[in-house]
């Protein structure tokens, strides 16, 4: 869990900041850049097992990274990054829209507005962002577009390497399911974890940068699927929708209500599968061209120091050892016969 404390201010006194718009005449009138404005909450949280401080004086903020990370456990003792938030406003007005990224060296900027941004040292791990209540109010917008990417863009330059992938776990061979977006890796992801797989990620997973073995580590608290999963699983007509960074709507599962999946934050990598369901015929397994296979992940190294970027693609290059296959397939029941035998074979 996030540890929460406050910094010279009690909670019946943060009602009122929070809560009440804040004069920002009044508040720039001798500090002009809000430099020196209070930040009284503090948060520390362990996305990817890795320490972040969030600094800020919205309680909902921290409900926000709590909500993204509260469940991580520390597994690494680096130094905590740190992000200030400062949050302005009373909460009206239409939430804001997605930001664009713009990024040079060690330098990386989300900016929807001039006062919904975020400004990030990538090199030494600290972050500056400004808010309006309505885009706080708005948590999935919040988590998404800003508190994830400001976060997992300081931990993959100092720390990952970054796969667009899920992985599952049968009979302890981990299988990474790698495709682009609409693939079906959070489907087949989840269908897996239905068989007694045992779930690690649904999308987003990342390579230790210099250890010794292939270890990812996933985010197997929340399952996101694209709105078109109802079809394929009814269940998920109680479940909200909510809003992707691309705009589309999608629902967001917490693993914690399905307590029938057995869930990791690690595992190793033993297998590496492109899916494949546009093309369903010849259904099965077949040799992925390990060329083909290395551009792709390489194509998510897109922004940070020439050095980091160096490291992240030589951890990327460790998965040509592995196995590296494509699955054609239309049915999920089959797929995973398919995957199983595959382990059990040690194809």
């Amino acid at each position: 869990m996030g540890e929460v404390k406050m910094a010279g201010m009690k909670m019946a006194e943060m009602k009122t900041a929070d809560t009440e718009s804040l004069d920002v005449l009044a508040l720039t009138a001798n500090d002009p850049v809000l430099c020196d404005l209070e930040m009284p909450l503090r948060g520390v949280y362990y996305p990817r097992g890795f320490a972040v401080e969030i600094t800020t004086n919205s309680q909902e903020v921290l409900e926000c990274a709590q909500e993204s990370w509260g469940q991580s456990p520390k597994t690494f003792s680096a130094p905590p990054l740190q992000l200030r938030v400062g949050v302005l406003g009373d909460g009206a007005g239409i939430r804001p829209p997605i930001p664009p990224s713009r990024a040079w060296r060690n330098l990386l900027i989300m900016t929807a507005d001039a006062n919904n941004f975020s400004a990030i040292d990538l090199r030494q791990g600290i972050g500056l962002c400004w808010f309006t209540q309505a885009a706080v109010e708005d948590r999935p917008y919040l988590r998404y577009n800003f508190l994830d990417a400001a976060v997992f863009s300081m931990l993959q330059h100092l720390y990952l390497a970054p796969l667009h992938a899920g992985c599952v776990r049968f009979r302890d061979r981990g299988v990474l399911l790698c495709g682009d977006s609409g693939a079906g890796k959070s489907s087949l992801s989840y269908a897996c974890a239905r068989r007694g797989w045992t779930f690690v990620s649904d999308d987003a997973t990342s390579l230790v940068r210099g250890s010794s073995d292939l270890t990812v580590i996933g985010s197997p608290h929340q399952i996101r699927f694209r709105a078109v999963s109802i079809d394929l699983f009814p269940e998920l007509s109680e479940q909200s929708l909510t809003e992707r960074a691309t705009g589309e709507l999608a629902f967001e599962v917490p693993t914690a209500l399905m307590p029938e999946i057995s869930t990791s934050f690690t595992s190793s990598v033993d297998y590496v599968v492109f899916l494949n369901r546009r093309e369903p015929v010849p259904f099965g397994l077949v040799p992925f061209p390990k060329e083909s296979a290395l551009a792709w992940f390489e194509q998510i190294v897109t922004h940070g120091e020439d050095q980091s970027r160096r490291e992240q693609r030589q951890t990327l290059r460790k998965l040509m050892d592995r196995p590296i296959l494509e699955l054609h397939y239309s049915d999920l029941d089959q797929a995973i016969d398919c995957l199983e035998t595959m382990v059990r074979e040690g194809a």
